[in-house]
C-alpha cells in the first residue's frame, strides 16, 4: 500500500462513518479517494450542480450554505458535506465555500453506493432504514448552532464543592480559595436521608457565593467564626443537568440569581455562575426577559409582550431547535405569570395562606410557541377556609388570568384556569382528584389526565407541584387501567397520511388543502410520549427528556426511542417555521400547513416524521391494552 494511501486511510479512521469499516475496506477506499484543494474563498459545491462525490476535510474549513445564500453551517477537519445530495437526486443540496484554504478527500459515488449496500455500519450513518434522511436533517440542524444543543451540564468543569453548615465563614472563605470557585453548596450531615430520593435533593441545604462574603461578613463586619447557615441562601432555584444553557440563563436573569446549583436525578453535581453560560446565548431573547420583570403595570406588560413575534421569529431564523424554541417561549410565558402575581399580591395585599400557582400543558413541558392559550391552576393550603380566603384568591385568579389576555395568551376555551373556582383547590383536594381521575378514567377524567398531568409550579409553595408530580407518576405506574384508558384516548388522534402515503388534507372551510399539524402531529406524539412517561414513573415533564427515561427504561424495540425523537423535532419544527413565515408576511400564525408550501425534500421528511407516529401508535395499542388484559 502506497504511503500517501496509508495516510490517508489512518485519517479517515479516525472519524465516522469510516471508523467501523474493516481494515481492508478502508484501505480500499483510501486507494480511491481523490484529493482537492481549494484556495481561501473558493466555491466546491454550487446548489442544483450535479454531485458525484462524498467530501471529508483533510485540513482547513467548509461554509455550507442554504439556497437562498444564507449561511448553514461551518465545518472543519473530519467534518462531511454533500451527503444530502448523494442520497436525494444527486444534485447539491448545500452550496460549499472554503474558509480557508483547505484540502479535501473526494469518494466517489460508486464506491459510496457500494458500501452503503455492503457495509451495514457505513450505511446505518446515511440511510440505516426510512427514516435515515429525517435523522440526517434535524441531525444536521441541531449541529448548525451550538447554542441550541448546549445543555447545563456541559459548562461543569469540576465536581461540586461543599462544606458543612456549621463551617466557620472564614473557614467557607478558605475552601473558596483553594478550589478557585465563586460559590459553595452548604450541606448537613445531620440531615436525615430520605428513603425515596425523588422526594429529596439529598442533604444540600443551602448556598453561599463571594458576593455573600462581601456584603453579609466583611461590609457587615461579622464575626469570621459566625457559622455559614447564618447568611447561606436556602431558598434555592435550581436546574436539571439537561436544561438547556439557554433555559438556565433565563432562570438568572428572571429570578436575579447569579449562582444555579446543577442536579442530576435529584442530586447536586455542581454549581454554574451566570459569569459561566454569558458566552453560550444571544443577547435578545435574555435581555426580553430581563426587560420584562423590570415592567410595573398590566398596561406595560401588555404593550410590551407585543415583541414576543419579533423574538420568535429571530429564534427560528438562527436555526433554533425546537426544544430551545419552547423551552424559551414557555420560560417566558412563566416570567410573564411571575410578574402578574407579583403584581397582583401588591394589590391585594400577602396572601392570607400559602398557595402554589401553576402552569399546565405546553407551558408545563416547555413546548409552547407562539400560538398559545393559557392554562393554570391553583394549589391552596390545606387550611384553605372559602369563607375567609375565597374573595381573596378569586381577585388575584382573575387579576393574573385577566393579565395574561392582555398580554396575548388567550382565555383557555374549556376553562382551564385558576379564574375557574374548579380549578382553585386545596393540595389534598388536588391529589384526591388526581387519584380519582387515575381509578376512574372516563372520558372527561382522561381529557383534564392529558392537560394536567403536565404542571409545573411557577410562584409561590413550587415544592407542592413537584409532590404532586411524584405522586401522579407513581400511582399510574402501578395502574395498568389507567394507562390502558390512556393510550387508548392517546390513538383518537392520527397523523395525515393517506393509505398511498399522501397527506390527508382538509376539505372545506379556512384552512382547506392544509393539514393541522398540531392536532394530527406534534400533540398525538405529545399524548404518545406521556402514555409511556407514565408507564415508567417518570416524573419529566418536557417530551424530548421524557424519552430520555423511557429509553433508560428500554419500553421499546431498540432504535425507536431515536425514531420518536427526530419525529418530534421535524414536525415540531415545521411548525415552528410555519408560524414564523407567517409572522414575517403580517399574517396570523396557526397551526395549518399547506404542503405545497414545502420542499419535495422538506415533504418527504415529513411523511417519514408521520410514518414513524403511526408505528409508534400501533405499538402503543398493542403494549398497554395486552398489560391491561394480563393484570
Amino acid at each position: 500500500m502506497e504511503v500517501e494511501h496509508q495516510e490517508i486511510a489512518n485519517f479517515l479512521a479516525a472519524y465516522p462513518p469510516f471508523t467501523d469499516l474493516p481494515q481492508e475496506a478502508l484501505n480500499q477506499l483510501a486507494s480511491q479517494v481523490e484529493v482537492g484543494y481549494y484556495r481561501e474563498g473558493s466555491k466546491i459545491l454550487v446548489y442544483g450542480e450535479q454531485i458525484t462525490y462524498l467530501y471529508v476535510i483533510r485540513s482547513g474549513a467548509v461554509e455550507l450554505y442554504r439556497r437562498s445564500g444564507e449561511l448553514y453551517n461551518r465545518i472543519s477537519a473530519g467534518g462531511i458535506f454533500g451527503q444530502r445530495g448523494l442520497l436525494m437526486n444527486r444534485k447539491v443540496r448545500f452550496g460549499a465555500q472554503s474558509l480557508e484554504d483547505t484540502l479535501v478527500y473526494c469518494i466517489p459515488v460508486g464506491i459510496f453506493d457500494k458500501y452503503c449496500d455492503v457495509y451495514e455500519p457505513f450505511a446505518d450513518y446515511f440511510e440505516a432504514d426510512d427514516n435515515a434522511r429525517l435523522k440526517i436533517t434535524v441531525s444536521e440542524q441541531a449541529d448548525s448552532n451550538d447554542l441550541t444543543t448546549a445543555k447545563v451540564r456541559k459548562l461543569l468543569l469540576r465536581d461540586v464543592v461543599y462544606v458543612e453548615r456549621n463551617s466557620t465563614v472564614q473557614q467557607a472563605a478558605q475552601v473558596m480559595a483553594n478550589e478557585h470557585v465563586s460559590s459553595l453548596l452548604i450541606y448537613d450531615p445531620d440531615k436525615p436521608v430520605v428513603e425515596d430520593p425523588d422526594e429529596d435533593d439529598g442533604q444540600v441545604v443551602g448556598l453561599i457565593s463571594d458576593r455573600d462574603l462581601r456584603t453579609k461578613v466583611v461590609a457587615a463586619g461579622l464575626d469570621y467564626q459566625t457559622p455559614v447557615s447564618e447568611i447561606m441562601s436556602t431558598d434555592l432555584i435550581i436546574v436539571d443537568s439537561n436544561a438547556y444553557v439557554f433555559e438556565a440563563m433565563m432562570l438568572m436573569l428572571r429570578d436575579n440569581v447569579h449562582h444555579l446549583p446543577v442536579v442530576h436525578k435529584r442530586k447536586p453535581i455542581g454549581v454554574i455562575a451566570l459569569s459561566d453560560i454569558l458566552r453560550y446565548e444571544s443577547q435578545s431573547s435574555l435581555l426580553f426577559v430581563r426587560g420584562l420583570m423590570g415592567q410595573q403595570s398590566v398596561e406595560d406588560l401588555s404593550s410590551y409582550s407585543k415583541q414576543l413575534p419579533a423574538i420568535f421569529t429571530r429564534m427560528v431564523n438562527e436555526d433554533a431547535n425546537s426544544h430551545m424554541i419552547g423551552s424559551a417561549m414557555s420560560i417566558i410565558g412563566k416570567t410573564f405569570k411571575h410578574k402578574l402575581l407579583e403584581l397582583a399580591e401588591a394589590k391585594l395585599g400577602p396572601p392570607p395562606i400559602p398557595y402554589c400557582f401553576i402552569a399546565l400543558g405546553s407551558m408545563a413541558r416547555d413546548e409552547q410557541l407562539i400560538v398559545t392559550d393559557q392554562d393554570n391552576a391553583l394549589i391552596l393550603d390545606d387550611s384553605y377556609n372559602p369563607t375567609k380566603h375565597g374573595v381573596y384568591f378569586e381577585q388575584l385568579a382573575k387579576f393574573v388570568c385577566d393579565g395574561l389576555a392582555n398580554c396575548g395568551y388567550k382565555y383557555c376555551d374549556g376553562g382551564i384556569m385558576a379564574s375557574n373556582p374548579a380549578w382553585r383547590l386545596t393540595y389534598s383536594q388536588w391529589q384526591s382528584q388526581f387519584e380519582d381521575w387515575m381509578d376512574n378514567p372516563n372520558p372527561e377524567a382522561l381529557l383534564n389526565s392529558s392537560i394536567f398531568f403536565d404542571l409545573e409550579g411557577v410562584w409561590g409553595e413550587i415544592k407542592w407541584a413537584e409532590r404532586l408530580t411524584s405522586f401522579i407518576s407513581k400511582k399510574a405506574k402501578k395502574t395498568p387501567k389507567f394507562l390502558a384508558a390512556m393510550a387508548h384516548n392517546a390513538l383518537r388522534r392520527t397523523p395525515p397520511l393517506g393509505f398511498f402515503n399522501g397527506f390527508v388534507l382538509e376539505q372545506d372551510g379556512e384552512h382547506r388543502r392544509s393539514m393541522n399539524i398540531k392536532r394530527r402531529g406534534t400533540a398525538p406524539l405529545s399524548d404518545l410520549v406521556r402514555v409511556h412517561a407514565l408507564g415508567v414513573g417518570s416524573r419529566k415533564q418536557n417530551s424530548f427528556e421524557r424519552l430520555e427515561d423511557i429509553d433508560e427504561a428500554n419500553i421499546l424495540p431498540k432504535g425507536k426511542v431515536l425514531d420518536l425523537q427526530a419525529a418530534l423535532e421535524y414536525i415540531a419544527i415545521m411548525r415552528i417555521r410555519h408560524q414564523a413565515w407567517q409572522i414575517e408576511q403580517g399574517e396570523k400564525p396557526d397551526n395549518s400547513l399547506p404542503p405545497e408550501t414545502l420542499s419535495d425534500f422538506e415533504q418527504r421528511n415529513l411523511k417519514e416524521a408521520f410514518g414513524v407516529l403511526d408505528k409508534a401508535q400501533s405499538f402503543l395499542k398493542f403494549r398497554y391494552q395486552n398489560k391491561s388484559m394480563m393484570k
